[in-house]
């Protein structure tokens, strides 16, 4: 299928961008990389009558590590932020998760911002996002707020951005020293969208697992630092707690064997590699 007509704007600034989504309205939608919004486009699931192109502003070309934050402007691609040389240093789990986002091809066009923007509950970025308890910049026309990224997603492909508003940026803190991470999926295919996923921090105080393609959205829990029965006891619950539904894909009992088991897995990684 084609995608209905629809008016196409490159604006010259964020300002220009930002007005022309305030008049459109509903009928307005934001595209930076398209990896997402071209195949809806294609099928019709979405029909807007403007498409707005973010992907040649500079102003949202922001890659900055300052004040405790990675901020990552809504034009940086993935493979730019994969290709960072100081990524692994200053956001360890995204550098171990990125690989796992997509195809190199795919991983070229579309953005990190567009990722969170989707919503998909088992896309590996906001999982770490979530993980790593990051925020989430908007702006629009009247105004620009901060949501915690746990508060930003809703459910499956829906999220606390206003219609007027665009995802600046996102950020996530930088990591600390004695933290260690761990990241890992299950999915039909390397770089197909995970069936189960688990993203993992550790430190001296405790534990933090998030999980993406159980529930509606990624979703983390805290524990201090447990062992043997008592973690597994702490990861069944969870798994039980996410819920889940039988698909194409999985069984929801089978999902939370997952939760179980690399959740268990991701949680020693993270514990093994403390600094």
């Amino acid at each position: 299928m084609k995608p209905a007509p629809f008016d196409y704007l490159r604006p010259a600034s964020v300002a220009e961008a930002l007005a022309a989504l305030a008049q459109g309205g509903e009928d307005a939608r934001i595209v930076a990389g398209g990896q997402s919004l071209m195949p809806m486009l294609n099928m019709r699931l979405v029909q807007p009558r403007l498409l707005i192109d973010l992907s040649r502003l500079e102003e949202l070309r922001t890659l900055d590590a300052t004040d405790g934050w990675l901020t990552i402007g809504a034009a940086v691609t993935q493979s730019e932020l994969m290709a960072r040389p100081t990524l692994a240093r200053e956001v360890p789990l995204l550098a171990s998760a990125l690989p796992w986002v997509g195809h190199f091809q795919t991983r070229n066009r579309g953005t990190v911002c567009g990722s969170v923007a989707h919503a998909d509950p088992s896309a590996e970025i906001p999982l770490c996002l979530v993980a790593l308890g990051g925020e989430v910049l908007l702006r629009s026309a009247r105004k620009r707020r901060t949501v915690p990224v746990a508060d930003f997603f809703v459910g499956p492909l829906t999220t606390a951005k206003w219609a007027d508003e665009i995802v600046e940026a996102v950020r996530v803190p930088l990591a600390k020293p004695g933290g260690g991470h761990a990241f890992r999926e299950v999915a039909m295919r390397h770089g197909d969208f995970a069936i189960t996923a688990c993203a993992a921090i550790a430190d001296a105080q405790g534990i933090r697992l998030a999980v993406g393609g159980v529930a509606d959205r990624p979703t983390a829990r805290d524990w201090p630092l447990l062992d043997g029965a008592a973690l597994d006891e702490a990861l069944n619950a969870f798994a039980w707690d996410l819920g889940g539904d039988d698909d194409q894909h999985a069984t929801a009992a089978y999902r939370r064997t997952l939760v179980r088991r690399i959740g268990r897995t991701t949680i020693e990684e993270a514990l093994a590699c403390r600094s």
